[in-house]
């Protein structure tokens, strides 16, 4: 908590507007736009981003009982996606949370399919299940690049497919606190995210629903999804590496872990903007670029511990 809280001020300070900690007892005109505009906004919704993305990954990794799945990883990203494209299609003056609606549609349908396509293919390793999300979300994501390209909507596209939190501002971020009372249910319903991760029979024999917590979760997790992307764009590997680091230390019991694995997305996602902004700084880049190039590090450092233990238990 404290981390973040500290990381979160110290975002507050940089940028291309010198604004020192000195100066917060005597701001002028200029820099108490820049604070109450743009700052505290990206500040606000990189701590929301992170928790929310790390949380919708640490339920999909119970629901599916497999610690590689996430929202990058199940075509729930994508499928959203789609389902923005389709709603400035169709619906020329949808406001914002009729595309929310409409992203979250899709998403629950494309996770799913993925679920449905999980529980039809039989895998004998746990490692080919994200890779079989990534190539239905690559083909959920080639129906979004064909229907853009049909209709002039190329650059809309390739906005969401990097997170960036440089156009956030007061005014067109205020939607992403719609994940804040879907993390309240999260942590409320933890326990039978808990339940459902030891697998349908152990859920079932114990009286709960698996067919309804799995339900639950994934409009929670599609709806968090679709806030998320029509704020800032898509955030690569959250759902992955954070909830897996966390679980490293804490165990796997979802109610226990579910703070850390927020607060830990939050502080991974504010230091990640913080390098975006001074890398090149007075000119930025694409927060999940700089997410892409530690996540997919981390996330390949976690396949080849996976791999190794599951060897060790074999012989």
């Amino acid at each position: 908590m404290v981390s973040v809280i500290v990381l979160a001020i110290a975002s507050l300070f940089i940028g291309v507007e010198s604004i020192q900690l000195t100066d917060l007892l005597q701001l002028n005109d200029r820099q108490q736009l820049v604070l109450l505009s743009t700052r505290f906004p990206r500040m606000i919704s990189l701590i929301l981003a992170g928790a929310t993305m790390s949380i919708s990954g640490l339920i999909m990794q119970h629901l599916t009982q497999n610690k590689f799945v996430s929202p990058t990883t199940s075509g729930t990203m994508d499928s959203a996606r789609i389902g923005i494209l389709v709603a400035m299609l169709v619906f020329n003056d949808a406001s914002i949370l009729q595309r929310t609606g409409i992203a979250f549609l899709f998403a629950v349908a494309g996770t799913f399919i993925f679920i449905g396509i999980v529980n039809r293919v039989r895998v004998k390793s746990t490692m080919m299940i994200p890779l079989i999300g990534m190539m239905f979300g690559s083909i959920m994501g080639s129906i979004a690049t064909f229907l853009a390209y049909q209709y002039d909507l190329v650059q809309n596209v390739s906005s969401w497919l990097q997170g960036n939190f440089s156009l956030v501002s007061r005014g067109n971020y205020e939607l992403i606190y719609l994940a804040v009372p879907l993390m309240i249910v999260a942590y409320l319903y933890a326990d039978y995210f808990t339940i459902a991760g030891l697998g349908k029979d152990m859920a079932t024999s114990i009286g709960v629903s698996y067919q309804v917590v799995q339900f639950g979760g994934v409009l929670i997790v599609s709806l968090a999804t679709a806030v998320v992307i029509l704020t800032v764009g898509s955030v690569p590997f959250l759902g992955i590496i954070i909830p897996n680091l966390v679980a490293l230390m804490r165990g796997d019991h979802l109610k226990n872990t579910l703070l850390e694995t927020a607060l830990f997305g939050s502080a991974f996602l504010l230091v990640c903007d913080m390098i975006s902004r001074v890398v090149i700084a007075p000119y930025e880049v694409s927060v999940s670029l700089v997410v892409g190039i530690i996540g997919s590090a981390l996330f390949m450092y976690l396949l080849m511990r996976g791999e190794s233990s599951h060897e060790a238990k074999k012989n």
